[in-house]
């Protein structure tokens, strides 16, 4: 295994912390927590702007020592409601302190700084059907290319229903070619409803020199440095991921697989 599936290091507290050293790339971190009532998650990054997503749950946030008041509403994930988030500039330490169980989802990228903090969601996220067939998707852009709300993230979450195909026809976005082709790392973290089952996902380059097949369990993030990415929920099971998008450019234009191009993504 080449380390694209990563598994939580803990049940609860600070349960992801991949940073671009530990990736083996240049733009994209990614920390999860998983937090009780009471508890709390927080940091700061020098150089680097902050998308934080309330995934599941409450927390009461602040800035800087200054509070924002309580985020969050949807209990789960599946709900589908538009997620509370927070865009935090480089040097800026926040803090979240749980009301409810909560997880807490912190997207982090290069920045110079200069945007302010803002609030991007629940307002301003609208669920989009994507696809047809059984390659149905539904997607929450909360900070995709047509937001103007960060100078590296791109930031999105996909709801796959059961027995469906997401991220397909097979795509990719590794060469800076810009206007055909972007650069962009990228993470996946998969929830599963129910939670006790798996998911599917698949790496792979046109010459095969990455080809990995892996089963995400609920809590797991895949790591996509390079190549083709598509997913697939089981029959009977539902998918969720967040996705986190960065590279030399704040675009994302991506090459379909060429056995797939009388497809669309």
């Amino acid at each position: 295994m080449s380390g694209l599936l990563r598994k939580p290091r803990a049940q609860s507290g600070h349960v992801h912390a991949i940073s671009p050293r530990d990736a083996g790339w240049h733009y994209v971190g990614f920390d999860l927590w998983r937090l009780a009532p009471g508890e709390v998650a927080s940091n700061a990054f020098e150089g680097r702007e902050i998308i934080v997503v309330l995934v599941e749950g409450r927390a009461e946030i602040s800035v800087n020592g200054q509070s924002l008041g309580e985020m969050g509403e949807r209990l789960s994930v599946f709900d589908r409601s538009p997620p509370h988030c927070l865009y935090v500039p480089p040097a800026t330490h926040w803090q979240a302190r749980a009301t409810t169980p909560c997880v807490v989802a912190v997207c982090s990228a290069p920045s110079p700084g200069g945007r302010p903090l803002q609030v991007l969601g629940p307002d301003g996220i609208a669920l989009e059907e994507r696809g047809q067939g059984t390659n149905t998707r539904y997607i929450h852009n909360i900070a995709m290319e047509g937001r103007d709300v960060a100078d590296s993230l791109l930031v999105t979450e996909v709801f796959t229903p059961a027995g469906h195909w997401s991220s397909y026809p097979p795509h990719r976005h590794d060469e800076d070619r810009f206007p055909d082709l972007t650069y962009l790392e990228e993470t996946y973290y998969h929830r599963l409803n129910p939670s006790d089952c798996f998911g599917l996902q698949r790496v792979f380059t046109d010459d095969l020199t990455l080809d990995e097949t892996m089963a995400p369990a609920d809590h797991d993030v895949v790591l996509v440095p390079r190549g083709h990415h598509p997913c697939a929920a089981p029959h009977g099971v539902e998918m969720y991921y967040l996705n986190v998008m960065a590279g030399p450019r704040r675009a994302w234009r991506y090459q379909t697989h060429p056995a797939f191009v009388h497809l669309t993504v």
